[in-house]
């Protein structure tokens, strides 16, 4: 059966029906679990009708009668892509101003386009202005396995004369409840998403960035929206969305005068005017939903899965663990301290070694932040015989090598800026604003933007053997200006910047397809699916505090897949936060995501250094094919106010395997002890639980070694033995006669 139908009821009549159609038309686009159905009316509107758990018989919606609007001669129906005017009075999808000066757009159904690609179903919906050359094309993506619709929409101006954009939102979603609860996320520099739940009331709720770069580090374009009643893991009918754009962005959430709750979502329409000269387009990003009646838990996988197919480079490969150089020596480094990194690394059976920042730079050398940005020349009294020395070295002790860079951004104490200053993002007449001691290159200009290429280009082909960049960019856009557009395009540059870091990622994902990438930005400032999928993982936030990374990769797991999400153990004490933590504890944590180390191995003492290299070994053996491509269940939140406990599941998709982690977050008092009721394994199936990553022969579970039914673990669950603050364990559940 087709995932798209059309159909065609001509002058059909419906028992009871208030109104007849002498000309109806239905669009429904299907996942697997999922539905979403447009109509025509009368009038040649496209009309939302319904997004939600799958349904099989569509034609009810032929005669589906919504009265009414009080006062008006209009219906009370919600356009798919609504554009303002002519009795639309809600925050629009579309708003624009034609060549001669109308604000005034309608849209009218032209003719639909279904094209099947495998898993994939891509509709076009052409709708055309009724007095204007004005067409929009309404694209929508359903991803049948994985339960995802992802909307965009292009507009295209034929009209004789130059048009200008204002809001040009890439969906509308418009639902009906009783209620609504919002799950959104926010933070700063070292804290970033933090979750946060709140009770939508009448008026609009807006999720936006205006920071041009490091647009997520403080509030992310992604949602997870509850109906009825607050989110729940495992049950209710929930939306999550997410914005695959890396430049401003704006989420608006209306609770209008109807009860309805209206979704919009793309680029931010802030000082972003776009004008379109005759005859040209503009296209949107994605914006990404998911819908699920079993809670957030399934939004989770549901995106997990998506992401890893799609919007993940190489999602279902297996990352390999790092050693960052940062932590361990910051600029103070020569290549002895680099080699001797190398040899612990290799010892403890880290896989690539990542030179972070400071090895650039001769005439103002990168000894600090302060100087040296730009100027991607190897450090000749730091690294006298050049990268190529270093990656060798990493070879010979089978590491991989990665290096940082950040390519977007320039010291003004450098040979670039001394060079090109009219490439710095300005304002003509002001006084440039540092951040971090450093400026912003403009990427809207095309010079910069080859500028970047070929140094990346050249960094990656004269040194062979380069396996890893992590992409840094450390500020946001405090000053807008561009010396390269016109003056009455510089609204051009929030959308033009974004579009100029895209065409870069394109050039090395063409010619360096197995370059791994890290997505950074002072952590998780540009953690976005518009981004992420020219990368292979990102860098979660620069706080590597086990405690604090408790709750931000819960929340970035909401959302982002585990198997991208960076996470390092780190020194003791934490350089973030100053506190104290066992080497398990920070063990434990990191091996939730991508396992890795930000730290000098030499500060790893005696029986600790032992308990390290076993816990790399297990993460290689045992955990890492779970986050690479397994199923995550959330047990026990940290989030959650009535416990001091943290708990997380991972099972393989043959639930022949699992790995459960358990933490406690803060003292308890005497016989208050974690309860874990599994989820996701086979209740018919027999599971052996074996306690990894112990530090002693004690063991954290009584029944360490034994065997249960899955039926018994999901249902009954199972008592663990950590209550002091950072206590934690982890335990392998491996089916009986599975095997490895």
């Amino acid at each position: 059966m087709k995932n798209i139908k059309c159909l065609f009821l001509w002058g059909m009549l419906f028992a009871g029906s208030v109104l007849s159609f002498s000309q109806n038309k239905l669009y429904t686009l299907s996942t697997n679990n999922t539905s979403l159905v447009y109509s025509v009316g009368n009038e040649g509107r496209l009309l939302f009708r319904y997004y939600g758990k799958k349904i099989n018989d569509f034609s009810p919606f032929v005669s589906v009668n919504n009265y009414g609007k009080a006062d008006t001669d209009r219906d009370l129906e919600f356009e798919a892509y609504p554009a303002f005017g002519l009795g639309y009075t809600n925050e629009p999808a579309l708003s624009l101003i034609h060549s001669d000066g109308s604000l005034i757009t309608e849209l009218s159904f032209v003719k639909d386009e279904v094209q099947h690609k495998g898993n994939v179903v891509h509709s076009v919906i052409y709708l055309q202005d009724k007095v204007y050359d004005l067409a929009v094309e309404l694209h929508s993506e359903a991803y049948q396995a994985e339960d995802v619709i992802a909307q965009w929409v292009t507009i295209r101006n034929n009209e004789k004369e130059t048009i200008s954009l204002n809001n040009v939102y890439s969906s509308s979603l418009n639902l009906r409840a009783y209620s609504y609860y919002l799950t959104h996320f926010n933070g700063t520099w070292a804290g970033e998403m933090n979750r946060v739940e709140e009770k939508l009331e009448h008026g609009i709720k807006t999720i936006e960035s205006k920071k041009g770069v490091r647009t997520t580090q403080t509030e992310n374009p992604s949602f997870i929206l509850s109906l009825n009643n607050p989110v729940e893991e495992n049950n209710g009918d929930c939306y999550g969305g997410a914005l695959a754009w890396s430049g401003n962005y704006k989420l608006s959430f209306e609770l209008d005068e109807w009860d309805h709750v209206n979704i919009l979502a793309g680029v931010n329409p802030f000082l972003s005017e776009y004008k379109l000269a005759a005859g040209e387009d503009f296209t949107t990003p994605k914006m990404i939903y998911t819908f699920s009646n079993r809670g957030q838990g399934q939004i989770s996988r549901n995106f997990h899965d998506w992401s890893r197919k799609y919007a993940l480079n190489n999602g279902n490969e297996e990352r390999p663990i790092i050693l960052n150089s940062w932590e361990g020596a910051y600029f103070d480094f020569n290549e002895q301290t680099l080699t001797d990194m190398m040899d612990d690394a290799s010892r403890m059976g880290v896989e690539l070694f990542v030179l972070d920042d400071g090895w650039f730079g001769n005439k103002y050398p990168r000894n600090g932040d302060n100087a040296g940005l730009g100027d991607w020349q190897v450090n000749k009294k730091k690294l006298p015989n050049g990268l190529q020395h270093l990656i060798d070295y990493a070879q010979s002790k089978g590491l991989k090598f990665g290096i940082w860079i950040e390519p977007e951004m320039v010291n003004p104490k450098s040979e670039l800026a001394e060079k090109h200053p009219e490439w710095i993002v300005q304002s003509k007449g002001r006084e440039k604003i540092t951040l971090r001691n450093q400026l912003l290159l403009d990427l809207a200009n095309p010079q910069v933007q080859d500028f970047i290429w070929n140094m990346i280009d050249g960094l990656l082909s004269e040194n062979k053997g380069i396996d890893y960049i992590k992409w840094d960019a450390n500020r946001h856009v405090e000053q807008v200006g561009s010396t390269y557009l016109p003056a009455g395009d510089q609204t051009h540059f929030w959308i033009d910047y974004t579009e100029g870091l895209y065409g870069i990622y394109d050039k090395i994902r063409a010619k360096y397809p197995h370059l791994m990438l890290q997505l950074c930005a002072s952590g998780g400032g540009r953690l976005d699916y518009g981004a992420l999928k020219y990368h292979d993982e990102f860098w979660t936030s620069d706080n590597t505090d086990p405690l604090a990374r408790l709750y931000i990769q819960y929340a970035t797991n909401l959302i982002y897949p585990p198997v991208a999400t960076a996470a390092h153990v780190s020194a003791n004490p934490n350089h973030q936060t100053g506190r104290l933590t066992p080497l398990k504890f920070r063990f434990d944590v990191a091996m939730t995501g991508r396992l890795g180390l930000e730290l000098q191995p030499k500060d790893i003492k005696n029986e600790e250094w032992a308990f390290a290299k076993k816990a790399i070994e297990d993460y290689k053996t045992i955990v890492r094919p779970l986050i690479t491509s397994g199923d995550l269940y959330r047990i026990i939140s940290p989030y959650d106010p009535t416990n001091n406990y943290a708990a997380q599941l991972y099972v393989g998709k043959n639930k022949q395997r699992a790995v459960l982690f358990a933490f406690c977050t803060e003292f308890n008092n005497r016989g208050i002890l974690p309860f874990i009721k599994t989820q996701g394994l086979d209740p018919e199936k027999s599971y052996k639980i074996s306690e990894i990553n112990k530090i002693s022969a004690r063991s954290c579970f009584w029944g360490d070694g034994l065997i249960f039914k899955g039926d018994f673990l999901n249902n009954v669950g199972i008592t663990l033995n950590i209550a002091r603050q950072y206590e934690s364990a982890v335990f392998l559940i491996e089916e009986i006669g599975a095997g490895e």
